[in-house]
């Protein structure tokens, strides 16, 4: 272990990106609080479903995913020498009981990463059910599964191969705070960058094959002069997912620039700190925010069409269940 005392560049450092947790964070608690009444009505309430069970899951592991790294992040909350890795992930001595190591970090590196890689998978598996709700095609979901499943597969393994060479440089001393440096090899920097890469492209299919099948429903509705319940379903699912796909958009380009020499080479340095807080609130934004919508914003619009009319409740929700005939008749 190498020790750098009072130097307060590095320690600034992570005290940015511990401000940036914190607005993440809480941007992620607010939105919570938000829906918690829509939420207790639309699936509390209600039967269990496998997509109430994914909304769910992503929500509440989100919170405390957030929570958690909220306080292992802000120096505030534990003012105590703390384990630190590459993005700021501070390990209090009193949770920790002062590992004379970086084998702790390295331990909650992996447990994070876990995580987003399932939050991951559990929006893959709510994007193929979108699309075969607006398919019904038996072909489709198995091009879908297929695709999807050879995807994350070798994205994990790739993960895992990632995660487990990652070295660790050194452990330094900056003013009193331990520091556990992670720093990146070559090949595991192309790794990943190779797994945001598929990732995208996986995303990239899922919205071309969601646009293509609503302009194909909306110009059907369009030849006769009729805007229905389903046209509006159709178009709400195509505003969430590209909502969806632009921030997952942000957050690759985020990461794959992150993985360049310029910044992977120094990053304990503000401008990268920064530059990775920037990359956390569209991260959290994207899995824990906008991922849960894209179940929510359907089982609120389904509500309120219930709630409107009577002649509503006839709809077959387009949210992951059955076939839904659209009349082009104005007779019934």
């Amino acid at each position: 272990m190498s020790s750098v005392p009072n130097d307060p560049s590095s320690l600034n450092a992570h005290d940015i990106f511990g401000y940036f947790t914190v607005a993440a964070s809480v941007g992620v608690i607010y939105d919570w609080a938000l829906t918690l009444g829509q939420e207790v009505e639309l699936f509390w309430k209600r039967r269990q479903s496998l997509m109430s069970i994914l909304y769910l899951s992503i929500r509440y592991v989100g919170i405390v995913y957030v929570i958690l790294k909220m306080l292992i992040n802000v120096p505030t909350i534990s003012i105590s020498n703390s384990l630190n890795y590459y993005v700021g992930v501070s390990f209090p001595n009193n949770l920790l009981a002062q590992y004379n190591n970086c084998y702790s970090c390295h331990v909650m590196y992996i447990i994070l990463e876990s995580t987003n890689e399932v939050v991951n998978v559990m929006l893959g598996v709510i994007m193929i059910a979108r699309l075969n709700a607006m398919y019904r095609s038996r072909k489709v979901l198995v091009f879908l599964v297929v695709v999807f499943l050879a995807i994350r597969i070798g994205n994990s393994v790739l993960a895992a191969i990632s995660m487990i060479h990652i070295p660790v440089a050194e452990e330094v001393v900056l003013s009193g705070t331990y520091i556990c440096n992670i720093g990146y090899v070559k090949d595991t920097l192309l790794l990943y960058t190779i797994t945001w890469t598929l990732s995208l492209a996986l995303e990239v299919l899922f919205l071309f094959l969601a646009v293509k099948n609503a302009i194909k429903h909306l110009r059907e509705l369009s030849r006769h002069s009729k805007r229905d319940i389903i046209g509006d379903c159709f178009t709400l699912l195509i505003k969430t997912h590209v909502s969806y796909f632009a921030s997952f958009l942000v957050v690759s380009c985020f990461y794959v620039g992150f993985y360049s020499p310029s910044l992977s080479a120094n990053p304990n340095s503000p401008k990268t700190q920064i530059y990775l807080g920037f990359a956390q609130i569209f991260q959290f934004a994207q899995l824990f925010v906008l991922g849960p919508r894209l179940i929510l914003s359907i089982r609120e619009h389904h509500a309120e069409l219930l709630a409107d009319s009577d002649a509503a409740i006839a709809m077959v929700p387009i949210t992951f269940q059955g076939r839904v005939r659209v009349s082009t008749s104005s007779s019934a």
